[in-house]
């Protein structure tokens, strides 16, 4: 077949949706002129106009927009259904009770996401109003940007953004440049440079401009940032010249002007269809483990209360067969309800009881969960440990829906550089032809001041050997893309290019090049500036020479090198190419490669980014070719960017290797602390980078990913070479298998001790080998499940020479493994947005890659050690807050209906309530709300301090413990027991007919209002008992919740209501209260109700306590100075628990385990505001040791397995 079914399928639906008029480019007509007569035909197609929209309602569709949405949830839609079922049929309570939780329900999210929204119109309307400078008829006119239309020359000036997707037509500068940040868009605060078509940079005034006769054609809208193909026909006396247009030619929307006086650009995406708004990608909406357990648990409940409504409908025709307990004579049913069908009775019935019932699922649940996560998320940005001064940041959060996943974490996905590293480069070395230079290199114990100090391995180099010197710092000096920037105020030579000139530094989209051109200046070789074509260069003899230069060859992360074609003054050609090694050396046929070699080695082994230099001699004939194969390659306007990758190949071949450079990234501080705590509170972390393996190896090393016991595993091409992949995969499963017994290392911690450490190393080659679903051997079986297997018994991965899309397929295969681990993924580029997108929580990081991976991240944080309070103690917390949370709704709705359930038994089935309306309505909203959202916004049940000292707290709520099956049938099991003693209790208490003083029977009402009564106290008293840490918020909450309880009830049943059409609580409330029996009976239920929980939670902290409930006690008993002074390792759970933990310790000291061990229980302390007291040291340490007389210096020993740094 000739065509194949993509280009069918794009071809039919094409026409099929009327897209006939659908062409795969555009044709703009600068200025809105026609092009001359017989030229070609003037087509003006119609372009959307220059309005930003990223909000999601407008005035009109907000209401049903919103409420469709709203009425996705399943409780919602559960809620209204019911409400419709209450006003259709008679059921025994009043609509109000579920419609008035729903509208309140309703009401908040609305008025939260039409808030929300508001601010979105704020924002936008903002940018659509800003003013813009538009050239027409010769004149500079101002205009609000949502006026802007495709074709319009735009005026900007130094500093203002781009109002759309614009062509450079002519800049201020002579040579056309301008230099543009981009920040806003990819996050790199590096200038960058665009340049003007050839044939318009000479026109620099609105008549010039005005006068162009041009069009541009250019390929449709579409997203990527970095990706562009267009030309331009300038016509020149009727004759049109077609010029190249490509993304250098292109300003992209958000972007800002600067170093540059003014420009002139034609818009040709504007609105909805510049790049910028293309990459507006709606994230999927990220569910927790907490959301999917509320869910199931959702359903359960849903299954009971069916069950409980079919019981008792089926009850109610069995009781009424028997004719003499029909309905009684004064609830006599008409004729026509006599003569409806068996089935409809029954099924009204069934839905009478489903409405009776209903309050067992907790509506009122999913508002306060909201309240809880959006108030919540403000502890994170308020947290003043978490600001950094440098960059003037706090913590952001951009999702509050996934609080709780930070306590859940399992695997840590991070980049390198600028994540682990500063991302701050900084020159070390160069290596030409095996010698060696140094800048400032010592001599003599003294630093040799700045230019002329040079190392040489071999003093005294050959001429030969000078020239190629001479020729690599050349290279160096010409082949980037780095600006010089010109500062006018001269404070001292800080920046300086030259004594005599104005001070100006250097600055570039690649931090690795300012770094190059500045290590080069330090060894004699200053590159001055770019200008009219020609580059400057000042040499050792301080003689200024210029080179032409005539191509850029640009990098890009596939070939992984640059190369720029120069002229000398003397005519001669060259092309410098520098590049990764890998991308070198295949591509070398000359120079002293293995010198150079082993030099890269063994730098990349010591950390440090390694670049290698090389250099070709290009005659005219060849120059003519390269010219002739890049102007095809470059004005094709279909797979431009293959071509010239083939281009570019043919280019940059036969080189001579001049020599290679060493840059180092040093690591962020605390990296390697945040690295343990996370590995200690059985986190497994992964390192996904595009850097060479042997630095990201030793950056690993560094960062204590990898400890100098860990036996590394390598599974990467070099190794793949010498054996084929299903070997070296079967070998590695073997050896890891063999060490653990065929047990996976998740059965014990992340750093267990009782085997060998493995880290496994992988490139990205060989990654993809493995993840190739259709192996060609057919009796390999799976590679990804052996691969897995692998992982899963390494204590780290280190993933190097990864693509970014790479990053994201490792981290959805860890996702779907069998036993589907929370994932978290920390970057701080463009590059790792996908993989920030991929995994279950994505974090950004503030850093000097700008601000991409922010705006796609969940968290955004200013530096990597921030990781380790945002997971240990604010995820830690908001776990335990939620998931109380929701298992006290469950288990309060339960007391709440099961007595209603109880209630029909003793009243014939006929779905008599318990309770008054008032109370049915208030009790989720304002009774019983108000405490368990306090609770689950300020519950602390270990200090912060503590948490952050022993990361292995965190092991006690991995996995989703605290929501598991057995926990949510304890707290259901508590709930209904509970509810039977509330219901019984009160019911044996009213067989005693005289209840009241004077004699008086109590009535239904009054027996509902009373077990009513017990259970506002008794579910509030058990959140009391569950709560660890009381503050005046707390105490003002709980018990004035209570209050308003008492206090609305004597008014609700103290007053005549003109608008109720019964009065049936009249005097109820207050004739129960005068009753010394009634207070009694509530005293002795409340009791009797919290006892056996009480009793099972001593018993089980007695004997069985967690490693949580030891330190609660032992911070009780030191009265909350356990933060001061920890002897944490005491505390934990007996040897059984923790024997791996030693083991790792002593296998690190093997020589004197038993020196060691007394290390393992050092006391830690952190000084507050006031100055330790001593005198609580001793026994405090009598109770770490067990040893009367310590040292105080060993108070501060060495650091053992509970270091805090």
């Amino acid at each position: 077949m000739g065509m194949d079914f993509s280009t069918l399928r794009t071809l039919i639906s094409r026409y099929c949706v009327g897209e006939e008029n659908w062409v795969d480019s555009r044709t703009i007509y600068i200025g809105h002129k026609e092009p001359p007569p017989g030229t070609e035909a003037f087509i003006q197609q119609r372009f959307p106009d220059n309005r930003i929209v990223s909000s999601k309602y407008t005035f009109w569709n907000f209401i049903p927009k919103n409420m469709f949405e709203q009425f996705r949830r399943v409780a919602n839609f559960y809620f209204l259904i019911i409400f419709l079922v209450q006003l259709m049929i008679d059921t025994p309570t009043s609509p109000v009770t579920s419609g008035l939780p729903l509208f309140f329900v309703i009401t908040v999210t609305a008025i939260k996401q039409g808030y929300e929204d508001w601010l979105r119109h704020k924002a936008d309307n903002s940018v659509n109003q800003c003013p813009v400078h538009v050239v027409q008829h010769g004149k500079v006119v101002r205009k609000q940007s949502r006026k802007l239309r495709v074709g319009d020359v735009v005026f900007v000036k130094e500093n203002e953004t781009f109002p759309c997707d614009l062509i450079l037509l002519s800049s201020s500068r002579d040579d056309g440049t301008c230099f543009v940040t981009t920040a806003s868009l990819d996050g790199e605060s590096s200038h960058k440079t665009y340049y003007a078509v050839q044939d318009t940079k000479a026109y620099n005034t609105e008549r010039d401009v005005d006068s162009v006769h041009a069009t541009i054609e250019c390929e449709q809208p579409q997203p990527d940032l970095y990706k562009f193909v267009g030309r331009i026909n300038v016509y020149m006396d009727n004759e049109p010249v077609a010029r190249p247009l490509g993304s250098e030619n292109l300003l992209l929307r958000g972007a800002t002007l600067k170093n540059t006086e003014y420009i002139y650009a034609v818009a040709i995406y504007t609105g909805m269809e510049t790049k910028m708004a293309l990459n507006y990608q709606s994230k999927s909406q990220k569910r927790s483990a907490v959301e999917k357990s509320m869910n199931a648990y959702l359903v359960v409940y849903l299954c009971i209360l069916i069950s409980k409504a079919v019981i008792n409908t089926a009850l109610k025709y069995v009781w009424q067969a028997d004719p003499n307990r029909d309905e009684p004579w004064y609830n006599d049913r008409t004729e026509s309800e006599r003569q409806r069908h068996i089935l409809i009775r029954a099924f009204t019935d069934f839905l009478a009881f489903m409405v009776l019932f209903n309050y067992i699922i907790p509506v009122s649940m999913y508002v306060t969960v909201e309240m809880q996560k959006f108030l919540g998320s403000y502890f994170i940005m308020w947290d003043d440990e978490m600001f950094d001064d440098e960059l003037g940041e706090r913590a952001v959060v951009n999702t509050s829906d996934l609080n709780e996943e930070l306590g859940q974490v399992e695997y840590v996905f991070t980049d390198k550089t600028g994540t682990l590293t500063e991302n701050n480069m900084e020159f070390i070395e160069c290596c030409v032809d095996g010698h060696v230079y140094v800048p400032q290199a010592i001599c003599n114990g003294q630093v040799m001041p700045g230019a002329a100090s040079m190392d040489m391995i071999d003093t005294s180099p050959g001429p030969e050997a000078r020239e190629h010197e001479e020729l690599f710092f050349r290279a160096l000096c010409l082949c980037h893309t780095v600006q010089v920037k010109e500062e006018e105020t001269v404070d001292g030579i800080k920046h300086g290019i030259h004594q005599g000139k104005s001070t100006s530094f250097y600055i570039s989209s690649s931090p690795d090049e300012v770094a190059l051109v500045e290590g080069m200046k330090r060894l004699g070789f200053t590159y001055l500036r770019h200008k009219d074509g020609q580059m400057e260069i000042l040499n050792r003899e301080d003689e200024v020479e210029r080179f032409e230069l005539l191509e850029v060859l640009t990098f890009d992360s596939v070939r992984r090198r640059m190369s720029v074609i120069v002229r000398a003054s003397s005519g001669e050609l060259y092309l410098f190419c520098k590049g990764a090694d890998s991308s070198i050396f295949p591509r070398v046929v000359s120079g002293k490669v293995e010198q150079v070699r082993a030099r890269v080695e063994h730098n990349a082994v010591e950390g440090l980014r390694t670049l290698c230099v090389a250099y070709r001699p290009l005659n005219s004939e060849q120059y003519e070719q390269v010219c002739h194969v890049l102007n095809a390659a470059k004005l094709a306007l279909q797979d431009r960017d293959k071509r010239l990758a083939e281009a570019y190949d043919l280019i940059e071949k036969d080189l001579i290797l001049l020599g290679a450079t060493a840059v180092e990234d040093r690591l962020q501080e605390k990296a390697a602390d945040t690295i343990e705590s996370l590995h200690k509170a059985g986190m497994k972390v992964w390192v996904l980078t595009g850097d060479k393996m042997e630095t990201a190896a030793a950056t690993c090393y560094a960062s204590k990913l990898f400890r100098r016991n860990t036996q590394i595993l390598e599974l990467t091409t070099k190794r793949t070479e010498e054996q084929s992949l299903h070997d070296v995969l079967f070998d590695l499963s073997r050896t890891v298998l063999r060490q653990h017994g065929g047990m996976t290392r998740d059965t014990f911690s992340g750093l267990s001790g009782d085997c060998t450490d493995y880290g496994l190393i992988i490139d990205g080659a060989t990654l993809s080998a493995v993840m190739r679903p259709d192996q060609v051997d057919s009796n390999s079986g799976n590679y990804k499940e052996i691969f897995l297997e692998i992982c899963r018994n390494c204590s780290a991965v280190l993933c190097c020479r990864m693509a970014p899309l790479q990053k994201a397929q490792i981290v959805k295969m860890i996702k779907a493994s069998k036993e589907h681990p929370i994932t978290l993924a920390i970057g701080d580029g463009a590059n790792d947005v996908s993989m920030i997108l991929e995994a279950h929580v994505g974090i950004g990081i503030m850093g000097k890659e700008g601000r991409q991976a922010v705006r796609n991240s969940d968290y955004a944080i200013p530096k990597f050690k921030h990781l380790k309070k945002m997971l240990l103690v604010h995820g830690h917390y908001y776990y335990i807050r939620i998931s109380e949370l929701v298992q006290y709704f469950f288990y309060k709705n339960v007391c709440f209906i099961f007595p209603q359930f109880l209630y029909q038994f003793f009243c014939g089935f006929s779905q008599q309530p318990l309770y008054d309306t008032a109370y049915l309505t208030l009790y989720n909203i304002s009774f019983t709300s108000l405490p368990i959202l306090l609770y689950s916004l300020m519950e602390q049940h270990i200090n912060m301090d503590i948490l952050k000292k022993d990361p292995s707290l965190y092991r006690d709520i991995a996995k989703n413990s605290l929501l598991r099956w057995p926990i949510f049938i304890y707290w259901t099991i508590l709930g209904v027991y509970d509810a039977i003693v509330m219901f019984f209790g009160a019911y044996f208490l009213f067989d005693n007919t005289t209840f009241t003083s004077n004699g008086q029977m109590f009535g239904n009402w009054t027996f509902g209002t009373l077990v009513f009564t017990v259970l506002v106290f008794t579910v509030t008293f058990k959140l009391a008992l569950d709560t660890h840490y009381w503050t005046w918020i707390n105490h003002f909450v709980i018990w004035g919740s209570l209050v308003f309880f008492v206090v609305f009830s004597l008014l609700w049943g103290g007053i005549i209501w003109p608008f109720l059409n019964y009065q049936r609580m009249y005097y109820v409330f207050m004739q129960m209260l005068s009753s010394g029996p009634a207070w009694l009976s509530i005293i002795l239920l409340i009791t009797a109700s919290l006892l056996p929980d009480v009793v099972k939670k001593v018993i089980w902290r007695t004997l069985w306590p967690t490693t949580t409930e030891r330190i609660q006690n032992a911070d009780k008993l030191y009265k909350g100075q356990l933060s001061e002074f920890t002897p944490l390792a005491s505390l934990h759970a007996p040897p059984k628990a923790s024997s791996h933990r030693r083991g790792s310790e002593n296998q690190r000291n093997p020589q004197n385990p038993q020196r060691f061990e007394s290390y393992n229980k050092k006391i830690m302390f952190t000084r507050w505001q006031r100055a330790p007291d001593y005198r609580t040291f001793t026994p405090l340490l009598r109770f770490a040791d067990g040893s009367h007389h310590l040292k105080q210096g060993n108070a501060y020993s060495g650091a053992g397995p509970e270091t805090s740094v």
